[in-house]
């Protein structure tokens, strides 16, 4: 009778490890691909922040002349939220977009503080290796903003 019951109980385990090992598979499989994915755009993030960071340095001597010769250059050179914009789309124009990232424009924000600091705001739409193509044809993109800034200090 023992040996009845045991036959007839593995009988209603048989291929239950499967689902167990399907299941696995698939949580595994979205961890990876959500890895992959996120460490996709955080590397996008830098490239872009690093483009940020340039185009900032580059507008940071965008001088407004005539700003310069109306107040001087007390301490740094001498910007306006124009030349700030049009340095930085400058910069932006000749030079390729880095790896991962579509598209991307000057934000608003891009301009300069009242300390003479240059400030240049990018958005930025990030390709997404594994899931991208599920977004895009939700109708959705991953988007980043960053923001770079720099002085021109001068020395007496």
């Amino acid at each position: 009778m023992n040996r009845a019951r045991h036959r007839a109980h593995a009988r209603r385990d048989a291929g239950q490890i499967s689902v167990l090992i399907i299941g696995l598979f698939l949580v595994t499989l979205v961890l990876i691909v959500g890895a992959v994915d996120v460490t996709a755009v955080q590397l996008a993030r830098i490239r872009l922040l690093d483009a940020a960071d340039a185009a900032a340095l580059d507008a940071a001597d965008a001088l407004d002349e005539r700003a310069a010769y109306l107040h001087g250059l007390p301490d740094a050179v001498a910007l306006s939220n124009e030349t700030v914009a049009r340095a930085g789309a400058s910069y932006l124009a000749a030079r390729s977009r880095p790896d991962g990232i579509t598209q991307w424009t000057l934000a608003p924000g891009t301009g300069a503080e009242a300390d003479g600091t240059a400030v240049v705001a990018l958005d930025a739409t990030v390709e997404i290796p594994m899931t991208g193509g599920v977004l895009a044809a939700l109708g959705r993109s991953v988007t980043i903003h960053v923001t770079g800034r720099a002085r021109a200090p001068l020395e007496p």
